[in-house]
């Protein structure tokens, strides 16, 4: 069954390309990488706006952990730049609407993690946590209430749904996170307790939904991430009420990593590349569809690459990760959903103007698999960008559609 929705434009302003984020940034935003990325800076101590007490295996245990810091600020290795101003920020607001969740035991060693090109010790924002990782979530609703949770694409973050938690709140208990090594997740480097591994996402996903729903949920996810959310659901079918996937990767076209996200694997570039929160963070929001970004937001998606090196270094890992295992990924969910044994309500939501994946096949996949389709014309590949509001009523019409059947 094929479903399309017509919406308004987005009514987003501002600049919506790469080169026009690099005129309308001020000099001190806008990282210079030849003069920035290779400046190690001290941890300070000082009273950050937003803190709390850090669990990492350092040599001061009490030590604050910076979520955010002043201009002059990194956190070991970094390019000296920690936000735009001392005042607060969208960031700042958006962090105060969440909590931490602690989920998934670090596998660390308990060595301090250094960087993979000089050997130097890195910040505490670096660092694996002693005991479990740290998750940003944010709640809206009653818990009494049937759980969603929404799960973000690679690279974004749990703000992505800032449009969608209000219409969910009324009648269910939504839930937006942050995956690790993005947002205000912990984020330690590769190979000191997290590899960023697709394996390890399925994983530390199930230990993450054991904490945040004890009955069973509904799930969203977006792009990238949907292959690790559909394994995780194929093992714990009983637990999932509803499966809503927004632009996943369908085909075999779709297991290919875009130019702008594969330069991050690139061995050296990529760890420069990726330490430019203009490339890490707008570029990839901006280049694959139609969305246009305010610097409101921008703020948002930049502050985990101004504040510290370690959301590059994830960064990296991850698009490693995805070019050497995203095509059997895919090719595990094409199976998953196709097969007789799957019995998850399963809707796939596609937003028709995205620049990364051809619609080419995606039809006739749903066919196949007996799945429903729902077009949206006017969205690109983070449908939750291009129309929040409406996308939070596709969403709470399907489930609720469902929760009669």
């Amino acid at each position: 069954m094929i479903i399309q929705t017509l919406h308004s434009s987005p009514t987003f302003h501002g600049f919506s390309s790469f080169h026009s984020h690099l005129s309308c940034s001020s000099s001190s935003s806008s990282p210079f990488l030849a003069k920035r990325f290779l400046s190690f800076v001290p941890f300070p101590s000082r009273n950050p706006l937003l803190k709390f007490n850090s669990t990492s295996n350092d040599s001061t245990p009490d030590q604050d952990y910076l979520l955010d810091a002043p201009e002059s600020v990194g956190d070991g290795f970094s390019f000296s730049g920690g936000k735009y101003s001392d005042e607060p920020s969208p960031s700042d607001e958006w962090f105060k609407q969440g909590k931490m969740v602690k989920a998934y035991s670090s596998s660390g060693s308990g060595e301090k993690a250094k960087d993979p090109i000089f050997g130097l010790t890195m910040g505490a924002g670096s660092q694996a946590s002693s005991d479990f990782f740290r998750w940003f979530c944010v709640e809206v609703g009653s818990a009494d209430n049937p759980s969603v949770i929404l799960i973000h694409g690679f690279p974004s973050q749990a703000y992505s749904y800032r449009k969608v938690l209000p219409v969910l709140s009324k009648d269910y208990h939504a839930i937006a996170f942050d995956w690790l090594g993005f947002g205000f997740s912990d984020k330690p480097q590769p190979r000191y307790g997290f590899d960023y591994t697709l394996d390890e996402y399925v994983s530390s996903l199930e230990s993450l939904i054991d904490e945040l729903a004890v009955t069973k949920v509904s799930l969203v996810v977006q792009g990238y991430f949907a292959p690790v959310v559909v394994k995780y659901a194929n093992s714990n079918q009983e637990k999932i009420k509803n499966l809503i996937l927004l632009n996943p990767p369908l085909t075999a076209q779709h297991a290919k990593l875009p130019p702008t996200l594969s330069i991050f694997s690139n061995f050296l570039l990529g760890e420069i590349f990726s330490q430019d929160p203009l490339r890490a963070s707008d570029k990839a929001l901006t280049s694959c569809g139609p969305y246009k970004m305010k610097e409101e937001d921008a703020m948002v998606y930049r502050r985990p690459y101004l504040t510290s090196g370690s959301s590059g270094f994830a960064l990296n890992a991850l698009s490693r990760t995805m070019k050497k295992d995203l095509k059997r990924y895919v090719e595990d969910m094409q199976r998953i959903l196709k097969d007789q044994s799957w019995k998850v309500k399963t809707t796939i939501c596609w937003g028709q103007r995205d620049r990364w994946f051809r619609y080419d096949g995606v039809e006739n996949f749903c066919k196949d698999s007996n799945h429903t389709l729902i077009e949206v014309p006017k969205a690109g590949h983070h449908v939750q960008e291009d129309c929040g509001e409406e996308l939070g009523q596709l969403i709470y019409k399907t489930i609720r559609r469902r929760d009669y059947i």
